[in-house]
Parts: C-alpha cells; sequence; structure tokens
C-alpha cells in the first residue's frame, strides 16, 4: 500500500500542485466556483460518500476542492444527528471511519481533506465569513466521530515524517497536526495527550520543535500538568529542544514545584546555551518566578548569565571575518547582525519583565545590593541597574541610593563602567535620557566619587553613542556649567575638557553649545575660566578648520570687550581669557609643526597674532598693579604649561628680560639719592661686593615713590612723565624672567643666577625701641617693605631650589633663613597695626584728594588691592581669592580683601601681644612651588667662600635648622590638607563665599591630585629622615628630664616648641597622604605600594614583590614604634588617626584593631605638658575624638566605661581643685564633661547593637546575654544624668533587652529581679530630672522631658506585659511616684491632682514588688499590697 501511494504521489505531482495553489486560492469569482460545482463529483455507495452527501459535503476528484453545501455549523450538526438516528449506531460509525480510512488512502484525497472546503450557496455571502474548515477539521468538531479520526491520523502521520516538503511548500505533517489545533472541545484529552508525545519522540528534530510548539493550541487545560511533567523529561533527555519545550512551558498552567524544577534545570544550563537561545529561556526563567523565590532565583541568574562571554566572541569573529573579506561580501555581516538583535531580543525581555513585575524589578535591584563589596561585580550589573532605572520610575530613588553605596565603597569603578558601555552601548543607547538624568543627580551629591562616576557616564555617553546623543551631553554639560553650583562648574568643565582631547572633531560639531558658556563669564572663577577658555582656544585654534572661525571672532570680542573695562573683575577675565588663548595659539603650533620639520616655529602670521594679542594684553593691564601682577603670573603660567615655539619665547624672552633689568635692577653704585624718611641700605646680599661693583633690587626707592610721593603730591613732571613700574610686580615679574629663561636654557639659570645672592635696596627693618613711636603711615610702610622682601625671597626659592651645586644649595638655605627671620620680624610690626588688623588694614591711605580716574591713577584704594587682594592676584589668578573680587556687582574697581578684611579684623581685634601668628596670613604671600620641598632632602651643605682670586677663602656648613624645616613643613602640609584630603561634604551656603579654604594655592590646582601625591611619595625618605630625628630629640630628653614640663628648669621652651610643632605637621603630612582617597583606584596602587614600601624599609632591608598586607602590617608597626616619643595631644591624636588610616586599607583590620585601643588607652592614661597660662593642653574636640576612638576598638565597651567611670572618676572627685584622676590624667574637672558624653553615647550605641535574641536561644546565651546587658544598666545607673542619652538607653532596653527578658524570666529569675532593681533606680532619677527641668526652667532640658516620659510610661506597659506573659497577672500594682529634685526634696509647688495626672511615670518601682510577690508562691495579692506600702513609705522619705 505504501508503494501505491508512493507511485501514485509521484505521478500526480502536477496535479497536486495545482490543487495546492487552488487552495491557496480563496476568494474566487463565484462564477470560477460554479463551472466547477457539478463536474467530477465522487460517486460511491458506501455509507462515508453518503453521509456527507446527505449532510451537506459534496466529495471532488481531480484537481477541485471538496466543497461545502451548507454552512459548516449545519452540516456538524445534521452529519451528528443522522449518525446517531441511523438504525444501526453505533456501528454506522465503525463504517464511516472505514469509509473515511479507505477515501484517504490515496495521498492526493488526503490531502485534499486536510485543504479547506469551497462553499456553493450564495447565502454565503449573509453569513460573513469567507473561511472554510477542511473535511478533517469539520469531522474533528463532532464528538462521536472525534476519537476514531484522530486515531486514523495518528495511522497515518508517520508516513510523511521523513518525507521532504514538495515543491509547493506544503508539508503534511505539520497540515496533519494543525488539524487538532484550537478544536471546540477534546473529547478524551488524556488519549490525545499520549499519541501526540509519542509522535514527538519518533519524529526528526525540525518536526519535533513544531510539534511541541503547537501543543499549547491542542491541548486542553486539564491536559497542562500531564504534557508538562512530559515535556521537563524530555528536557532533561534532549537538550536541542530547550528552546520549544521553554516557550510552550511558559504557556501552559503549571504547578510552581514542577516550573522550579524545571526553572533548576534550564538554570544549571544557562552557561552553556547560544546566545540566539537566551531570550526564550531568560523569559521562562523571569516567567516562572514568584514573589516567594524572586530574590533568590535573580540572585542565581545574575551568577549565571555572563553576557560578556556571548556577546563579544561573536564580535571579535564578525569583527575578524570583516577583515579576511575586506573588498566582498560574506556571512560575517549577517551573523553579527543577528546576535546584535538576539541581545536586543534578550533585553525586551527583560525591559518587558521589569517594567510590568514590580517583583522582579524590586528582586533585580536587592540581588545587586546585596552582593559583598569583596565579590566582583559584572557589567551585566551595570546595565540592569539602568534599564531599571529608566523603566521603572517608582525605584529610580532606591537605584540611586544602591549605586551611590557602590560606588563608596569602590565596587562600581570606572574599568567596569567603561566596560558596560563598550559592550552594552547599543542597548544604553536607547535609554540615553535616563543615563543623562542620572549623571546630573549623581553630579548633586556631595561625595567626591559620587560627582566622579557621574562624570564617567557623561563621557563614556559621549564616546560610544550617535551624533544626536553626543549633542544631548553637551547640552547638559553646559547647563552644569551655567548652573551656578562651584562643584557642578568644575567637573563639567572637566568632562568638556576630557571630551576635546578624547574626540575632538566631534566636539568641533557642538562647538556652537560650549560658545554659549562665554555668557555666564561672570560667576565663574578664574580658574574656571581658564578651563574654559582652554577649551574653546583648542576647538578654535588647534586646526585649521571652516567651522571654527566663528569661534575664534567672538574669542577674540570677548576678549577685547573685558581687556578694555575698567571694572577689575571683568579685566581679570580678558587677561586670562587672552593669555589662555596665546598659549593655545603658539604651543599648538609648534607642537604639529614639530611632526614635520627639524625644528617647530610658527610663521609669520601666526608669530604676528600671538605677539599683538600679548602687546594687547600688557597695554591694557599696565596702568593697574593689580591688572600687571596678574599678567605677570598667568603670563608664566602659560609658559610653565605650554611649550612656546621658539619665535614666540625668542621674543617673549628678550622683551622681559630688559623690562624687569629696567625696572627693578640697579647699580651698587647708582643707588637712587632721595629724601627718604627711612637710611636706604643695601641688606640681605650673599656675597661681599665693593662700594661699585654688584647689582641690588631696588626694593625702598620704589615703593616709596608709589606710597609717600604721591600721597604727599611731590610728583615731579619727569617721574610723572616716566611712570614707575610698581613694586607689587617686583615677585611675579621674576617669575615669568625666570620661567622663560629656563624654558630657553633647559632649566639652566646661568643668566640670572645673580639675582639669587643679590641685596635688596632696604633699611633697618629691625624695630628695636622705635616700634611704639612710629606713625600708622610707616607702620604700614615697613609691614609693605617687608611683606614684598619676603615675597620676592619666595620667589628667589622657587627658582633656584633645584640647582645641584653646593654653592647654589648653601644659598638657597640661607635665603629660607632670611625669610623666616623676616616672617618673626613681620609678626611684631603686625602686633601693634591699628586694632589688632592684618598687614592689609595698614594700607588704606585714602589721602589722595582728587578722585583718580580708574584707567589711569593709581588711588589709594587700587594700591591696598595690590598689596593684599592684587597680590592673590598676583599668584596667578587663584580661584578663591578672586571669589571676592567676583561677587561684586558694583561699577567700580572693586577692593579684593574687602570680604576678607571685616573676617580677619575680627579675628585679630583686641588681642594685645606684641607678636602675632602669621598663620592666618597665608594668602598675603607668594606660593612656594612644590619643587621646593626638595630641600628637605638637603643634611650638611659645604658652601665654599671664594676671595677675589676665585680661590676658597673659607668653607661654611649650613644645615637646614628646626625653624626652616618647620616653616617647610607647614607650608606642604596645608598643601596636602587642600589637595589630597577629601573636599568636606557640606554644600556652600547661599550666597557664601565659596573655596576660601584654597587660597594661595592657584599654582598647586593647576596639577592633578596624582601629581602632588607622587610628588609627596618622592619626598617620604627625607621625611622619615626628619621624623627618626625628631623621635631621638624627644627620647633623649625624656631620658634627661622624666617627666616632660615645658617650663621645667633645663629646658629650652623655644627649641622644644619647635621640636614639637615640626613633629605634628609631619604626622599631618603622613596622615593627609595615607588618607587621599585616590589610593583606591587601580592606576594609584603602584603608588600606595611605592609609599609602603618607603616605610617598609625603614626597618628592615628592602625584599622585593612582598604582598601588600604585609607592606601594609610593617609601616604599621614602623609608626606605631613612634608613640613612645609624641610630645602632644594634637600629635597623639594625628598619629592615632594615621595608623587609623593604614589599618583601613587592609583587608584584616581586626588584627591590629586592639593595638589602636592599646594606644589610645595609653595617652588618655599620659601626663601631657602644658604651659604656664594653659590650665590644659588638651582641645575638647580632641579629646572627644580620641575617647571615641578608644571605646570604638576596645574589645569590651561596656568594661571600659565601667572602668573610667567607676575607677577614674571617683579618683577626680576625691582629688583636689585644679587635679585630675591618677589612673586618666586626662580626666579632669574642665574635661568631665567630654567623657561624660561619649562614654554615654558609646554607652547607648553599644546596647542598640546587641540583639534581642528569641527563645529558642540556647540557655548559655541568654545568661550572657543577661550578664552583658547587668554590665550596661550598671554603667548607665553611673552616667544616668543626662537625659538626652538616658531617653535613648530606655528606648533601646524596651526594644533590645524586654523580650530577652520576657523568656528568660522563669529560668533566671533572680537575675532579672536584680537587672530590674537596678534599673528602678535609674529611672526614678530620670524622673527627678524631669522635675529638676521643670524647676530651674532649663530650656534644653525641659525640650526632652515629653519624650522620656513617654519612654516611661511604655516601659511600665511593658513590664505588666512581661508579667501577663509568665502568669504573674495579680503581682502587678501601680503607685504613685511623687516629683522631687535631684536632692530628694518634694517639688512643694506640685499640687496632688498634677502629681496624679503623673501617674504613669510610675517608673519601674512596682516591678521590684512583683517579681518578689511572684518568690513568694501562692499569697502575690497581699504580699502586694505590703511592697506597696512600703514602697510609697520609701518615696515618701527619698
Amino acid at each position: 500500500m505504501v508503494s501505491k501511494r508512493r507511485l501514485s504521489k509521484s505521478e500526480d505531482k502536477e496535479t497536486l500542485t495545482e490543487d495546492a495553489s487552488n487552495a491557496r486560492k480563496q476568494p474566487l469569482s463565484k462564477k470560477t466556483k460554479k463551472s466547477h460545482t457539478y463536474n467530477e463529483v465522487e460517486e460511491n455507495d458506501n455509507a462515508f460518500v453518503k453521509l456527507l452527501k446527505t449532510s451537506g459535503i459534496i466529495l471532488k476528484t481531480g484537481e477541485s476542492q471538496n466543497q461545502l453545501a451548507v454552512d459548516q455549523i449545519v452540516f456538524q450538526k445534521k452529519l451528528f444527528q443522522t449518525l446517531r438516528k441511523h438504525p444501526s449506531y453505533p456501528k454506522i460509525i465503525e463504517e464511516f471511519v472505514s469509509g473515511l480510512e479507505s477515501y484517504i488512502e490515496d495521498q492526493d484525497t488526503f490531502r485534499k481533506c486536510l485543504l479547506s472546503c469551497e462553499h456553493v450557496q450564495d447565502e454565503e455571502a449573509s453569513m460573513g465569513t469567507s473561511y472554510s474548515k477542511s473535511l478533517i477539521k469539520l469531522l474533528l468538531g463532532i464528538d462521536i466521530l472525534q476519537p476514531a479520526i484522530i486515531k486514523t491520523l495518528f495511522e497515518k502521520l508517520p508516513e510523511f515524517l521523513f518525507e521532504s516538503v514538495n515543491s509547493d511548500g506544503i508539508n503534511m505533517p505539520q497540515l496533519i497536526i494543525s488539524q487538532l489545533k484550537w478544536l471546540d472541545r477534546v473529547v478524551d484529552g488524556k488519549d490525545l495527550t499520549t499519541k501526540i508525545m509519542q509522535l514527538i519522540s519518533i519524529a526528526p528534530v525540525y518536526l519535533q520543535h513544531d510539534f511541541i510548539t503547537s501543543l499549547p493550541e491542542i491541548l486542553g487545560d486539564s491536559q497542562h500538568a500531564d504534557v508538562g511533567k512530559e515535556l521537563s523529561d524530555l528536557l532533561t533527555e534532549n537538550t536541542s529542544l530547550t528552546v520549544p519545550i521553554l516557550d510552550v512551558l511558559s504557556s501552559l498552567r503549571l504547578d510552581s514545584q514542577l516550573l522550579s524544577k524545571v526553572r533548576r534545570l534550564v538554570m544549571g544550563k544557562l552557561s552553556s546555551v547560544k546566545l540566539d537561545d537566551l531570550p526564550v529561556i531568560i523569559k521562562f526563567i523571569l516567567q516562572s518566578i514568584t514573589a516567594t523565590d524572586a530574590l533568590e532565583v535573580i540572585s542565581e541568574l545574575r551568577e549565571r548569565l555572563d553576557l560578556q562571554h556571548c556577546i563579544l566572541p561573536s564580535r571579535f569573529q564578525a569583527s575578524q571575518s570583516k577583515l579576511k573579506n575586506k573588498g566582498r561580501t560574506s556571512s560575517s555581516g549577517n551573523q553579527e547582525n543577528s546576535d546584535e538583535g538576539c541581545v536586543f531580543l534578550l533585553f525586551d525581555v527583560i525591559k518587558s519583565a521589569v517594567r510590568y513585575e514590580k517583583t522582579i524589578s524590586e528582586a533585580w535591584i536587592k540581588a545587586i545590593e546585596h552582593i559583598a563589596p569583596e565579590s566582583e561585580h559584572k557589567t551585566f550589573d551595570l546595565v540592569m541597574l539602568l534599564i531599571i532605572y529608566s523603566t521603572n520610575t517608582q525605584t529610580k530613588k532606591y537605584i540611586e541610593r544602591v549605586l551611590r553605596n557602590k560606588i563608596q565603597s569602590g565596587c562600581f569603578q570606572e574599568q567596569l563602567l567603561q566596560g558596560t558601555f563598550s559592550i552594552h552601548y547599543l542597548v544604553l543607547k536607547d535609554i540615553c535620557p535616563s543615563i543623562l538624568s542620572l549623571a546630573q543627580n549623581l553630579l548633586h551629591s556631595l561625595d567626591q566619587s559620587i560627582i566622579l562616576f557621574g562624570s564617567l557616564l557623561y563621557k563614556y555617553a559621549f564616546k560610544f553613542f550617535d551624533t544626536y546623543c553626543q549633542q544631548e551631553v553637551i547640552g547638559a554639560l553646559v547647563t552644569h556649567v551655567c548652573s551656578g553650583n562651584e562643584a557642578e562648574v568644575d567637573i563639567a568643565l572637566d568632562v568638556l575638557l576630557e571630551l576635546v582631547v578624547l574626540n575632538l572633531s566631534a566636539m568641533r560639531l557642538n562647538a556652537v553649545f560650549v560658545k554659549g558658556i562665554l555668557d555666564y563669564l561672570d560667576k565663574m572663577s578664574p580658574r574656571q575660566i581658564r578651563k574654559l577658555f582652554y577649551i574653546l582656544s583648542t576647538l578654535a585654534f588647534s586646526k585649521q578648520h571652516e567651522g571654527s572661525s566663528h569661534i575664534q571672532d567672538d574669542m577674540h570680542l570677548v576678549v577685547r570687550k573685558q581687556l578694555s573695562s575698567t571694572v577689575f573683575k571683568y579685566k581679570l577675565i580678558g587677561i586670562i581669557g587672552a593669555l589662555t588663548m596665546a598659549g593655545i595659539m603658539a604651543a599648538d603650533r609648534s607642537t604639529s609643526s614639530s611632526l614635520t620639520q627639524g625644528k617647530a616655529d610658527l610663521s609669520n602670521e601666526q608669530y604676528t597674532q600671538v605677539t599683538s594679542l600679548l602687546q594687547l594684553v600688557h597695554s591694557c593691564s599696565k596702568q593697574s598693579p593689580q591688572a600687571s601682577v596678574l599678567y605677570y603670573d598667568e603670563f608664566a603660567n602659560m609658559i610653565q604649561g605650554a611649550k612656546l615655539a621658539p619665535k614666540a619665547l625668542e621674543w617673549v624672552g628678550q622683551t622681559i628680560f630688559n623690562d624687569f633689568q629696567d625696572a627693578f635692577v640697579v647699580d651698587l653704585c647708582a643707588v637712587p639719592k632721595g629724601d627718604y624718611p627711612f637710611p636706604v641700605k643695601a641688606l640681605y646680599g650673599l656675597e661681599e661686593y665693593n662700594n661699585h661693583d654688584g647689582i641690588a633690587i631696588n626694593l625702598l626707592p620704589l615703593l616709596f615713590s608709589q606710597d609717600f610721593a604721591e600721597d604727599e603730591g611731590r610728583m615731579t613732571s619727569q617721574e610723572s612723565d616716566h611712570k614707575l613700574v610698581s613694586p607689587l610686580c617686583l615677585a611675579p615679574y621674576f617669575r615669568l624672567l625666570r620661567l622663560c629663561v629656563e624654558q630657553q636654557h633647559n632649566g639652566n639659570l646661568e643668566e640670572i643666577d645673580g639675582l639669587l645672592d643679590c641685596p635688596l635696596l632696604l633699611t633697618d627693618l629691625e624695630p628695636g625701641d622705635r616700634l611704639e613711636s612710629m606713625s600708622v603711615k610707616e607702620l604700614s610702610f615697613m609691614c609693605s617693605l617687608i611683606y614684598l622682601t619676603i615675597n620676592w625671597f619666595r620667589e628667589v626659592v622657587n627658582a633656584f631650589c633645584q640647582q645641584t651645586s653646593p654653592e647654589m644649595k648653601g644659598k638657597v638655605l640661607a635665603r629660607l633663613k632670611h625669610i623666616v627671620e623676616l616672617q618673626r620680624i613681620l609678626e611684631k610690626y603686625v602686633a601693634v597695626a591699628p586694632d589688632g588688623s592684618p598687614p592689609l588694614a595698614t594700607f588704606d591711605l585714602e589721602t589722595l584728594d582728587v578722585t583718580p580716574h580708574a584707567s589711569t591713577a593709581v588711588s589709594a584704594k587700587t594700591k591696598k588691592q595690590g598689596i593684599t587682594g592684587g597680590r592673590k592676584r598676583k599668584a596667578g589668578g587663584n580661584k578663591t581669592s578672586s571669589h571676592d573680587t567676583l561677587s561684586k556687582e558694583d561699577g567700580s574697581e572693586c577692593d579684593p580683601t574687602l570680604s576678607n578684611r571685616g573676617q580677619l579684623e575680627k579675628e585679630f581685634k583686641g588681642k594685645e601681644e606684641k607678636t602675632m601668628s602669621l598663620q592666618n596670613y597665608h594668602f598675603l604671600f607668594r606660593e612656594l612651588d612644590m619643587e621646593v620641598f626638595s630641600i628637605l632632602h638637603c643634611g650638611l651643605v659645604t658652601k665654599f667662600i671664594l676671595d677675589t682670586e676665585m680661590h676658597t677663602e673659607s668653607t661654611e656648613i649650613v644645615q637646614l635648622q628646626p625653624p626652616e624645616l618647620l616653616f617647610l613643613l607647614e607650608d606642604l602640609s596645608y598643601k596636602v590638607k587642600n589637595m589630597l584630603t577629601p573636599s568636606v561634604t557640606r554644600r556652600v551656603p547661599f550666597l557664601k563665599s565659596k573655596g576660601s579654604q584654597n587660597i594661595g594655592l592657584s599654582h598647586l590646582q593647576q596639577r592633578s591630585s596624582q601629581e602632588i601625591a607622587h610628588c609627596i611619595v618622592q619626598l617620604l625618605t627625607p621625611v622619615c629622615n626628619h621624623l627618626e630625628n625628631i623621635h631621638n630629640y624627644f627620647q633623649c630628653l625624656a631620658t634627661e628630664n622624666h617627666d616632660i614640663v615645658v617650663d621645667g628648669p633645663g629646658m629650652q621652651v623655644q627649641e622644644y616648641c619647635l621640636m614639637s610643632s615640626c613633629y605634628q605637621r609631619l604626622l599631618q603630612i603622613f596622615h593627609g597622604l595615607f588618607a587621599w582617597s585616590g589610593f583606591f583606584q587601580p592606576e594609584n596602587q603602584n603608588l600606595l605600594y611605592s609609599a609602603l614600601e618607603v616605610l617598609t624599609n625603614r626597618l628592615k632591608p628592602r625584599e622585593p614583590d612582598q604582598p601588600l598586607e604585609e607592606l601594609l602590617s610593617q609601616s604599621f608597626h614602623y609608626l606605631q614604634n613612634f608613640h613612645h616619643s609624641i610630645p602632644s595631644f594634637q600629635s597623639a591624636l594625628y598619629l592615632i588617626r594615621l595608623l587609623m588610616v593604614i589599618l583601613a586599607k587592609s583587608t584584616a583590620p581586626t588584627k591590629n584593631k586592639g593595638k589602636i585601643a592599646s594606644l589610645a588607652r595609653h595617652f588618655l592614661c599620659r601626663v601631657w605638658p602644658s604651659g604656664e597660662k594653659e590650665k590644659s593642653s588638651i582641645p575638647n574636640d580632641q579629646l572627644h575624638d580620641l575617647l571615641s576612638i578608644y571605646l570604638e576598638h576596645t574589645d569590651s565597651v561596656l568594661k571600659a566605661i565601667e572602668e573610667i567611670a567607676g575607677v577614674g572618676v571617683p579618683e577626680l572627685i576625691k582629688s583636689s581643685k585644679d587635679a585630675s584622676s591618677s589612673t586618666f590624667p586626662t580626666l579632669t574637672r574642665h574635661t568631665f564633661v567630654i567623657f561624660f558624653h561619649v562614654m554615654m553615647a558609646e554607652l547607648e550605641k553599644t546596647v542598640k547593637g546587641l540583639q534581642a535574641g528569641t527563645a529558642t536561644d540556647s540557655q548559655q546565651i541568654h545568661e550572657e546575654k543577661l550578664l552583658y546587658w547587668n554590665m550596661a544598666v550598671r554603667d548607665f545607673s553611673i552616667l544616668i544624668n543626662l537625659i538626652k542619652y538616658g531617653r535613648l538607653f530606655v528606648e533601646v532596653f524596651l526594644k533590645q533587652c524586654m523580650p530577652l527578658l520576657d523568656f528568660s524570666f522563669r529560668k533566671h529569675r533572680e537575675d532579672v529581679l536584680s537587672l530590674l532593681e537596678t534599673f528602678q533606680l535609674n529611672t526614678r532619677l530620670l524622673h527627678h530630672l524631669c522635675g529638676h527641668s521643670k524647676i530651674h526652667q532649663d530650656m534644653k532640658l525641659t525640650k526632652h522631658v515629653p519624650l522620656l516620659k513617654k519612654t516611661l510610661e511604655l516601659l511600665v506597659c511593658r513590664v505588666k506585659a512581661m508579667l501577663i506573659l509568665n502568669n504573674c497577672r495579680e503581682a502587678f500594682w501601680l503607685g504613685n511616684l511623687k516629683n522631687r529634685d535631684l536632692q530628694g526634696e518634694e517639688i512643694i509647688s506640685q499640687n496632688s491632682q498634677e502629681s496624679t495626672a503623673d501617674d504613669s511615670e510610675n517608673d519601674a518601682s512596682s516591678q521590684v514588688s512583683k517579681s518578689k510577690a511572684m518568690g513568694d508562691g501562692e499569697d502575690e495579692a497581699s504580699d502586694g499590697e505590703k511592697e506597696q506600702d512600703s514602697d510609697e513609705n520609701d518615696d515618701d522619705c527619698d
């Protein structure tokens, strides 16, 4: 039979093809249908044909389709009734089915029965249906025929399983199975399920897929469980069917246990599946999640799903294929597109799940949140957070919080973010607006690491996304710059600067947006203005570009407009902008041309542009000293930061050299003559000059001509014609000259080395006895003179500090010594200045009668600007000093010092010392460069003194002395504090000056924190040398004088204080370096290793490749050794903090935690030296910090508190008035409050961390916790006198201890009784404290009373609940607790009604009686009454 069928199939192939084509052409005209209606009708006498004909179906032969003469439902109804009413029913069914089997033996006929029938009637138009079912499907809709026909189909189907698809594209197995889909009713679902599963087991793979995916459309709900079980078993046997099986399982209604089983099975194979299969698998996993197991499933999913390994290899292969097949088409492009499509599909599945299923989105966030910091995070984690952030608005705050925590803990770093964008940029591009919104929110943070992460989001969005997204990124950054928030402006400009370097061509397309920032220059600091002009100059001048000419024009317009302004803040903008432009115009040309020429240089046109711009700035700034100072310093910064072309550098160098010589240098033989108020002398020369030899700096005559001559109106016509350069320009002009010479001669300063040792024209600066008799004007003049001299020497030291010859080193040390001497002299002048104000206040010489013209005359106000605020500007337009300038909105030349002046006057007003520290005046002096600290390397320097014939006349040994060492260390410590210590996390109040902490650090701020840290690591060896030398000094001192007393006999007080200050500064430098947050970044790990190796090598010889833990341990040990010689409490605290910072970098900090506690206790128990006038040398805040550190690191906080409160406090009470505790000498009557406050806070924090436990815990645990609470309550009874912490302790007692007492009461009744008795006394005292606060009307205490009373009420109710739980309800009673003061006296003013109103304040006095009543057994009530009486009597006599 089979062979016949195959033969007929081959013979009638054309016929079948035509039939199939006819079957596909359903909408034929009625004429066409009618022409075939009565032709080739099947004539047969069997029951099958007759019954069909009777019911309304006409079977056709040949090419025609079977025809339906009636409606489908009518046919089924007629046939069903005919069969049921047939005389031979049910035998007629067998005959009918037998006839069907005979009829469909022919393959062509069978196929016709599977294809839809044609309609005959015209009424079908009115029925509104154009679709007709096939004959088989119609028969399957009749219940009495369905089982037999299904059996026939499944017997017929195997004949077609392994046959190829016909040329007409019809697949017979699929056609047969399609007859079973969407049946109105399945009579025997179980049998049908069995047959289909058997068929699936033997079918080829491609048909298995189709059969499996058809199951939900065939089976009813009642069969889903059986099919699910069968499919899960099949999934185990055949992994190739994973995708269709999971697709079906996700559509079936299955038991959750079965789904969990399948999910576990699939999850195990997740790492080995193909990328194409992932979307279906992930969809099944996510759809099978329930609320109870969501977190567990998502956690496992993120562990097992590694998209990086799926996506990257396919992209790599695609890129390799492109390289190999370059120039001809290949399938690699299709493969890459297919992979990208799979990734899109996968993330669409995930997006859909997290958008519509709140359970999944929350579980995913929690899964990422709960990852331990030491575990490795994946790029997928970050992508998921970003996707959920974009799809679910309710979780945005939650995700931001998780992100912040992860960033702060170092889990999400730049490397992970870069990997996320490089792998998933196609997915992230679609959520670009959400990413930018997130970045914007992160930039509003206070934490530096979070702000950095937000800036990286902007950076990588620009790098990886398309042009539209890049435009959005630039728009967002420009908005930040224009926001006015200083931190946002800084970071946004930094990002724009990075983007210019990253992708200059893309940035040029968006240059018009950046250019718009020029309208907001008023609110920017000089440092920010410098960055902005650098960005715009790079975009405009880096290459000749057609689109950049408009930026050049706009910048020139802005610069010229600002330079021509008479308002200083606008002139400042013009100077900074012009010099930044000039630097780019020159430096960039030279860089690009050096690639093609042997000697880089500018073209004549470029040279003319640069020189004309510089001449313009010079001419616009020379009228104002402070503008000139700013010009010279900006010019110097430009030369230092960018290498100018040789032609421009030569012009600059020659001009500056000649101008400096003419303005400031005179021959000793031609000292200016004049009527000076002080005798002019050439002082501070380092060489012996004859009267007619050598040069000098013309300082005093210049200052006199500016101050005295103008004020007295004695300016000659010759002097007015030749305007003198302001002496304020001396130091900045020299810095510019020095940097020009360095650039021209590769660091060789021989051309100007005469300025190192030449003298200055001054007068005797030591005031002596004439100080009190000097006028205000003379004091002001002398202060200015000393101030300018110090700044000249500071710049000289900056210039020559790196010279290597011993001769030069000796001279630099001598100049350093001069600086320290002059500062000591200046302190004397400042002390007698009016109102004790700093030097700037003494220069307010408003004696000029004629109102000066802002652009031509130099008023007294202007001079004051130059001497003070102008000097700030001369430090390079530093950010903070200019903030004072830029905050002025008036139209006159603003005084850069007014805002600081008032504050400083307040600080120093009323002080009467004859000397005053200049510590707060650091911004008045020229900034020392980081290179200056190379002087710390100096040991003994031999200086040769030569005679006139250049022979060695004598030698002199020069060494860095303690005063000079302290001077350098103070400056270095200040720089470390401001550049490496994390910025204080607080927002600047509205309308307040910002950034005042960075005054005088403009040069330093142009370096990155990494550079600063690297410089300090290079200095660690000499710093360690100095630290060890000072340590040895104090060790020897301690040996000689067993008890160090600063004012003791034989003690050199000044030297001791100097060395002590040096010690403290050294520890501050160490602490600032190792506390630098940058060490957590991977790129700075080597720097940390280098720093730790320096410390480790001080203990033992160098060992290569030591692990980090070993280095940290050795460094900790090295630094710990210094605790024996610590001279002051401040130094002790810094040493402890330094050790804590080292400890924090270790992965096992507990090992050395006890050592810190031990060391802190040692410092608390030590007698510290104090001066004559000071009652205590220990600042309160520092004592607070050290005590907190001790209690946080000690093993048992309660024992430590008990020791201090139980031993130290009684000793203090018994001692004399000014004495201290013998065990804890730091505990005095002045510091008692600090000790008390810290101990109470730590006690509350400690008991808060103790878990209440459960009834199922072991008895040993219960006993341990009861013992712990006994100690805590005992400590509390000693420290109860703080209402605030008393309430907090009672609250913790309620939450943590009462649950423990609930289930400990029966077994440990006596312990619980003891605990409650002690606590009863404490709560009663708290009640008395409330009464005390009311009597004295102490507002600070009274505000805590309501909450405390509420807590005491809760305690009474909670104890009653405990008794009821333990079946002792009768033992509880309430009594009235009378209001008393701290001495126990009853408060008479309170009447009885007020007393009864406070019934709820009964405290736990009842607790003792109830507990005792329980212990007496049966007569609980009567005993309770007795106890009540006695308790009230106790109250009366309290």
